[in-house]
C-alpha cells in the first residue's frame, strides 16, 4: 500500500531550519518499514550527510530500556513493584528529605515503583556533594552499585509518593536489576534484550573506542538558532564505570526501531500483559500536578502516555533531541534520531511527529 509521506518530510525539514544539524527517521506500520527518510549534515564543513548507521548517546530514550529490563526480572518474581527499596539496596533503609524546617527523617521507605514512576523523590543533579565525593573516592570509575551507597546519602526532594521529579530513579532501577540479577546492569540488558532481538551496536558501557565512533555532537545556541559542535561525551555520566539506567544508552536508530518493535508486539522479550503498565498512567491527582505537560499526557513506567481517550501512543525523548513512540493500537513505531543538545524549539515540536505519522497511515 502506498502511503504519502510528503507531510512529514516537510514537518522534519523544517527541523534543520531552526537550528537542528541532521535526522534520521523511520516510521513501522505492522511490522513494516514504511518510511525512512535522513537529511542535513553530520559534518557540515565536510558536507556529511547522516547514513543511517550513526551512534548516538540516546539519553533519556534508555529509560525505557531499563524499564523493560527491571520489567523482566518482575515477570521472574525477582522482586515486587510495592517492596521496599531498602530491601535490596540497604543503604536506602533510613532517608532524610529536605522540608520547611531543613533536613528530616523521610516519614516513608522508597518503594521499588516509585523509582519506575519517578516518584521517588531523587533529584537529577549528578554534580551534587556526595556524588563528588564517590568520583573522588572511586578514582573516576564509580560502578554503578557502588554510585547507590553515595546517592543514598544525599537528602530527598520530598517525602517518597508525593510529587513526580524528573530524577535519577532509573539509574537506581539500573542497580536495583544488579542486585536481583547477579550481573552488571549493561550485561544483563545485551543478553536479556539486545541479543535477542539482534542488536548489535547498542551498549550501555562506554570507552574511548566506543566514543570515538559516536557520531558528531551539537549545541544548539537559542540565542542565534545556530549549533556547534562539541565533545561526544555523556553529561549524565557520573564516572567511566557507570552504566546509567536513565540516560546511559548509546545506540542507533536502526537498533533501536528493532527495540521499539519487540516492545509493539509483544511476547518477544515481555509479556504483553506486563507491557500495558508502560503505557497505563501510573500517577495518582496530587502526583501527576507536578508532572511535565500534565494536561495533555499520563506517566506510566518511564513513558509519557495517554491520558484519555485522545491518543494512544507512550514514548519518551532526550536531551539530544532523539524521541521513541509506539502506538500498539494502530501497530505503529516510530523513531527519529538527531544529536543536538539542548534544543529548546525542537522539544517544543517533536511529539508532533507520531500524529502526522498517525494521519498518513489512518488514510
Amino acid at each position: 500500500m502506498f502511503y504519502d509521506f510528503a507531510n512529514l518530510t516537510k514537518t522534519l525539514d523544517s527541523y534543520l531550519d531552526i537550528g537542528v544539524p541532521f535526522y534520521d527517521c523511520i516510521v513501522m506500520k505492522d511490522g513494516k518499514m514504511v518510511y525512512r527518510n535522513m537529511n542535513g549534515f553530520t559534518d557540515a564543513e565536510q558536507k556529511i550527510k547522516p547514513d543511517g548507521k550513526e551512534l548516538y548517546n540516546i539519553y533519556s530514550c534508555s529509560k525505557l530500556i531499563t524499564c523493560v529490563a527491571a520489567l523482566q526480572l518482575l515477570e521472574k518474581g525477582a522482586f515486587k513493584l510495592d517492596d521496599n527499596l531498602s530491601d535490596y539496596m540497604p543503604e536506602f533503609s533510613d532517608m532524610s528529605v529536605m522540608s520547611e524546617d531543613g533536613i528530616v527523617k523521610a516519614k516513608r521507605p522508597i518503594k521499588v515503583w516509585n523509582l519506575f514512576t519517578m516518584t521517588a523523590g531523587f533529584s537529577y543533579d549528578v554534580s551534587s556533594p556526595w556524588l563528588k565525593k564517590c568520583r573522588e573516592e572511586t578514582a573516576g570509575a564509580c560502578p554503578t552499585r557502588e554510585v547507590m551507597k553515595y546517592l543514598a546519602k544525599e537528602p530527598l526532594w520530598f517525602e517518597p509518593g508525593e510529587h513526580w521529579a524528573y530524577s535519577l530513579c532509573h539509574d537506581v532501577l539500573a542497580a536495583l536489576i544488579e542486585v536481583v540479577s547477579g550481573q552488571k546492569f549493561g550485561d544483563y540488558v545485551e543478553k536479556n534484550i539486545f541479543d535477542p532481538l539482534g542488536i548489535k551496536r547498542s551498549s550501555f558501557k562506554r570507552n574511548k573506542f566506543v566514543e570515538s565512533e559516536i557520531v558528531n555532537q551539537f549545541e544548539y545556541h537559542i540565542d542565534t538558532n545556530t549549533y556547534s559542535v562539541t565533545n561526544k561525551g555523556n553529561e549524565l555520566q557520573i564516572g567511566f564505570e557507570y552504566e546509567s539506567g536513565g540516560a546511559g544508552c548509546i545506540s542507533t536508530v536502526e537498533d533501536y526501531i528493532k527495540f521499539e518493535e519487540a516492545i509493539r508486539k509483544g511476547d518477544i522479550i515481555l509479556d504483553k500483559e506486563t507491557t500495558k503498565l508502560l503505557y497505563t498512567n501510573a500517577l495518582n491527582q496530587k502526583q501527576s500536578e507536578t508532572l511535565w505537560e500534565n494536561a495533555r499526557y499520563g506517566y506510566g513506567l518511564g513513558q509519557r502516555c495517554p491520558k484519555d481517550l485522545q491518543r494512544s501512543d507512550f514514548g519518551w525523548d532526550s536531551m539530544a533531541g532523539s524521541l521513541h513512540s509506539i502506538d500498539i493500537e494502530n501497530g505503529i513505531s516510530l523513531y527519529f534520531g538527531t544529536h543536538v543538545l539542548r534544543h529548546t524549539p525542537l522539544a517544543q515540536r517533536r511529539l508532533e511527529l507520531m500524529q502526522i505519522a498517525k494521519d498518513i497511515l489512518s488514510r
